[in-house]
Formats: structure tokens, C-alpha cells, sequence
């Protein structure tokens, strides 16, 4: 049995940057999820898609030892497609075409298996689904994305969801229109305030902060020279950091910490190339190296014998 489970979508897309573009390469949030969770743990995908989906496309949950029972194909369909263009702003995509096709009737159904796996992600899919997804799970942590669209459309829906999940990971826009509120940190207690235990909230090449009613904890990105397509970037940040909560099976502050670095890393990789391209050839060696570095330029030791001092004459209400 798996012990992290993904529910969501496997789709095609056609991506344009300023670096480039691929008119067809692997997308969607359960592809990059458990591709970059493989390498922290046990995963299981559940997903839809079409008969155009090929053995090439599928390859790449077979080379990472993905457990694909949950991968349904349908008959004379086609898999979920989205295209999008990237402007030098790459925390924003500008959605071309978005054609449902089989993920139009996705009605997620789990195994016995999947049922037990002790943890669950819930990617970007209607919010109905995610709680009907839910309701069949026995996992003991369960975390979910969203995004604009289920914001300003099922609301309602949105919200009885958030209420019965331990995590929301959604990106500082989404925060913010989810709330009414501008400012971060009212956001996030508004969040709080809906159900889930945690808020983890993805900054892009800002980083990420992590917000609970007793705990704020905030990382940047790691750095990077090169950065061709940011898409998937989220959903391997969220697959590296529950990845790393299965694999650690612990649930603390030390360790969500951890696991949130371990997500900022992931999505680090993933945005060097298209699609899946630089995970696929990601070894073991260079998640642990990059991880010894992230710690490097993030650490700093205060000087217990130094004080501050602060000279009379500028201090408030000094003559």
C-alpha cells in the first residue's frame, strides 16, 4: 500500500514562455504532485485520462515507481488539455485554451487500498469532488489545493471543504481572494478561521510561507539562474512537502518545517525545464546537495555576548 495518495489531474498541455515553448508535453496537478512526492516516499495517483494518452506519456509515473491502479483510461476520449503563455512576469499564466474532455465526468472513486493510505492530497479539481474524495478516505492527514476559478464560482462549496481538510496550500492571489483581505497575515487567520489546522501559502520565486494559530514560519526561494516553465512548479512544491510528511510520518512544527524546505527544493527542479523533463532525470544526489546549500544561504547564528545598543540621542523622544 502507498503511503501518500494524489487526487487529480493528468493532462497535456502546450506551454509558451519567453525561453520557449512545447506544443505537447505532460501537465496536471497529480502528474507533477506524485512525480516529485516519488522521490521522498510512496505514491499512488488517482486520475482520468484519454486514449491519446500514450505509453510514452505514461512512462514517466512507471519510471518513478508510481503506483498507476488508480489511473482510469477511457475509451474514444481525450485527456485533459490546457495551453498557456507565460509573459516575464512567470508568476502568471495567461490560460489559451482549457478543453476538459474526460476530466469533464471525473468522479473519483477509491480502492480499498487507497482508501487506507494514511496520507492524502487532494490537487485542483471541483471542490464537491474533493470533499466526495474525502468522505471514502481513512487518511490521517489530508491536505488540498484550489484556485481563482472554484473562488469565484463554488464559493459555498469551497468553503465546506476547506472545513473538513488539515491543510490549505494555495498560492498569496488566491490567499487574498479567498479572504477580501490584502494584507498576508489577516488573510491567513481568516483561512485559519474556516477549519483547516495549517495554511501553507506559495510565493513563487517569493518563496513560501506556513501559518497556524500559534506559528508563522517563512522560507525564500531557492535561487536560480534559469527558470524556463514555472507550470507544475506548485503542485511539485506539494508533493515534495507531503512527500516528506509521509515519509517522516510525523506531524510537528520541526518537521512541517522540514518538509516545507523539501517543497521549495522539488519546485526548484521542476521549473529548470518543461513539463516533467527535469525530474525525469533528477538523481537522488542533486535533491540532497541543493538541500545542504538552501540551508547554507537560510542559516545564521545570533551572537549571544553582542547587544544592541541604541544611542540616546536617536532614541524616540530624546532631546
Amino acid at each position: 500500500m502507498s503511503s501518500l495518495l494524489v487526487v487529480g489531474s493528468v493532462a497535456i498541455d502546450s506551454i509558451k514562455t519567453p525561453f520557449g515553448e512545447r506544443g505537447r508535453c505532460l501537465g496536471g496537478s497529480a502528474t507533477h504532485f506524485s512525480v516529485s512526492a516519488s522521490f521522498l516516499t510512496d505514491v499512488a495517483v488517482v486520475a482520468v485520462i484519454g486514449e491519446d494518452f500514450t505509453a510514452q506519456d505514461e512512462a514517466v509515473f512507471h519510471e518513478r515507481r508510481v503506483d498507476t491502479s488508480g489511473l482510469i483510461r477511457i475509451k474514444g476520449g481525450k485527456t485533459f488539455f490546457w495551453a498557456g503563455e507565460y509573459g516575464f512576469d512567470l508568476n502568471t499564466a495567461h490560460t489559451l485554451d482549457t478543453q476538459l474532455n474526460v476530466f469533464a465526468d471525473f468522479k473519483p472513486t477509491l480502492s480499498d487500498e487507497h482508501k487506507n493510505a494514511p496520507y492524502l492530497f487532494l490537487g485542483n479539481i471541483q471542490p464537491t469532488l474533493q470533499r466526495e474524495v474525502r468522505e471514502q478516505s481513512n487518511a490521517k492527514f489530508v491536505a488540498m489545493d484550489t484556485m481563482n476559478l472554484w473562488i469565484d464560482t463554488t464559493r459555498d462549496e469551497l468553503a465546506k471543504t476547506i472545513k473538513v481538510v488539515d491543510a490549505l496550500i494555495i498560492n498569496d492571489a488566491e490567499t487574498r481572494q479567498l479572504t477580501g483581505e490584502h494584507n498576508l497575515m489577516k488573510a491567513a487567520k481568516s483561512v485559519l478561521s474556516m477549519g483547516p489546522k495549517m495554511l501553507l501559502v506559495k510565493r513563487g520565486e517569493y518563496g513560501a510561507a506556513f501559518f497556524t494559530k500559534d506559528s508563522y514560519f517563512a522560507i525564500p526561494a531557492y535561487p536560480l539562474e534559469d527558470v524556463f516553465d514555472p507550470t507544475g512548479a506548485g503542485d511539485s512544491f506539494a508533493g515534495g512537502f507531503m512527500g516528506y510528511l509521509s515519509q517522516a510520518d510525523q506531524i510537528d512544527d520541526a518537521t512541517i518545517r522540514r518538509a516545507i524546505v523539501y517543497g521549495s527544493i522539488m519546485a526548484s527542479f521542476t521549473v529548470e525545464q518543461f513539463s516533467c523533463d527535469r525530474l525525469r532525470k533528477l538523481q537522488p544526489n542533486e535533491v540532497l546537495a541543493r538541500l545542504d546549500q538552501f540551508q547554507d544561504f537560510t542559516q545564521f547564528d545570533l551572537d549571544p555576548g553582542m547587544g544592541i545598543v541604541v544611542h540616546e540621542e536617536l532614541a524616540p523622544g530624546a532631546v
